[in-house]
């Protein structure tokens, strides 16, 4: 008796067929192959009090050549439809999960579409036994890209993983490979743009581990602006580290560890003495990682920059969620063009992030401009200058008490009011004040 095919579900499909038939070329489901894999946790959609979440994006198949390492999506439909109907489809994820191969099958073959072809993206059908291998696809992969040997061993070197800590979303993924890539290709700078809330310290901690496990960087600097950062990087997710780690607090440094943590003001100062970063030598460190460097480091005379020129030798790497792009300022002039962004924008789309409303909180002053009295001077006892300063200048070039504390407390009655420790019904909240975040 011929079994109908047509009378099949995908599920069925998938179980009798398109499993069988890619495990037959070597792929194993406890390595090289996940099922139903999650790619975004579908938008949350806010209309009055009602909070919802839309379909999330789940591929049938990904295919790795090592655990966060993909090369390729499989996409299954039932016998109804056409070999290739999955195609769309897998073009999607793949462009999501930046990868080059796409499968499409309905159980009678598979149809491939191959964007690594020295002539173009090659489209062709497959019967179910030519799946190709695991070693197929890398060889063809790293053909493309174009690496040695030597840069393929650091490209494939293994994720940190354990049960503590948590897999990396599709785009932390995507950051963590392409800055490996570059790496391991030799450029000494790059820049990654992340949204707040998207994971830039667990992005980074990956990086850093894979680098310093493949004895590419040894010596490796994380600098952040704020000690917050800096406690939270060292206490979760650069616990791994261990013993191999320190966090510089004082002025003068133990030359013994491998893996520093710094505020960037601890190391550094006004005066020539104060900058115990001077304490190592030029070429002491091979890796540099900046958190927010749109905070210091953009401009040609702040003391990250500094920093990072004394140890010009080193690779280095920016992150931030806003670059900085003026006339006086660019965060790209140094880093240059990032090599990744996963924005604002796309983090709601993808439901990692919660949709916001604008709250703006405005005082007279915001719409009035303010003036100081003749001869008013500053906390520090600096004459202020005597002109009309409006909300260009505050928090900028002008520092009003009064108004940040109205601001605050406004701030905390609308917290009160609703649940401080809750989504506020999905949504985050911007409190701004006329024109400016605060």
């Amino acid at each position: 008796m011929t079994l109908d095919k047509r009378s099949l579900s995908e599920q069925d499909i998938r179980t009798q067929f398109i499993t069988p038939a890619i495990q037959q070329a070597g792929w194993t489901r406890s390595f090289h192959m996940r099922e139903e894999v999650p790619l975004t946790a579908g938008q949350i959609m806010v209309q009055g009090n009602d909070v919802r979440r839309s379909v999330r994006k789940i591929a049938d198949y990904v295919l790795y050549h090592a655990p966060n390492i993909p090369l390729a999506v499989v996409e299954a439909k039932d016998n109804k439809h056409s070999i290739g109907a999955g195609v769309q489809q897998g073009l999607g994820y793949a462009a999501l999960l930046d990868v080059p191969f796409v499968y499409s099958s309905n159980g009678d073959g598979f149809i491939e579409r191959d964007q690594t072809a020295a002539n173009g993206v090659v489209e062709r059908q497959l019967r179910l036994d030519e799946f190709p291998s695991p070693a197929e696809l890398w060889r063809r992969y790293t053909a493309w890209k174009q690496f040695s040997p030597q840069q393929q061993a650091v490209v494939a070197q293994d994720y940190y993983s354990d049960a503590t800590l948590k897999a990396p979303r599709y785009y932390q993924m995507i950051a963590i490979n392409r800055t490996i890539e570059a790496i391991a290709r030799g450029q000494p700078r790059m820049l990654l743009v992340m949204a707040t809330g998207t994971g830039k310290t667990l992005t980074a901690f990956q990086i850093i581990w894979r680098l310093w496990r493949a004895k590419v960087k040894k010596r490796i600097l994380f600098l952040a602006d704020r000690n917050i950062l800096v406690d939270q990087a060292r206490n979760n997710d650069f616990k791994p580290f261990g013993g191999a780690m320190t966090k510089i607090t004082n002025r003068s440094v133990d030359h013994a560890y491998e893996i520093y943590l710094a505020l960037y003001q601890v190391v550094s100062g006004t005066e020539t003495s104060q900058n115990i970063y001077k304490q190592f030598s030029r070429d002491f460190f091979d890796l540099i990682v900046v958190d927010e460097c749109h905070r210091g480091s953009a401009a040609d005379d702040s003391a990250w920059r500094e920093i990072l020129t004394y140890f010009a030798t080193a690779t280095q790497i920016g992150l931030t969620a806003t670059p900085r792009e003026t006339r006086a300022v660019s965060n790209s002039d140094y880093f240059g063009d990032p090599i990744y962004t996963y924005s604002l924008k796309q983090g709601i789309q993808d439901g990692f992030l919660a949709p916001y409303r604008v709250i703006r909180i405005a005082s007279n002053i915001d719409f009035d401009g303010w003036r100081p009295t003749p001869g008013q001077t500053d906390a520090f006892g600096n004459l202020i200058v005597d002109r009309v300063y409006n909300a260009r200048d505050f928090d900028r070039t002008i520092v009003l008490q009064d108004r940040i504390e109205l601001v605050a407390a406004r701030v905390a009655e609308f917290l009160r009011s609703t649940d401080p420790y809750q989504s506020c019904n999905g949504q985050q909240h911007r409190v701004t004040s006329a024109t400016s975040i605060l």
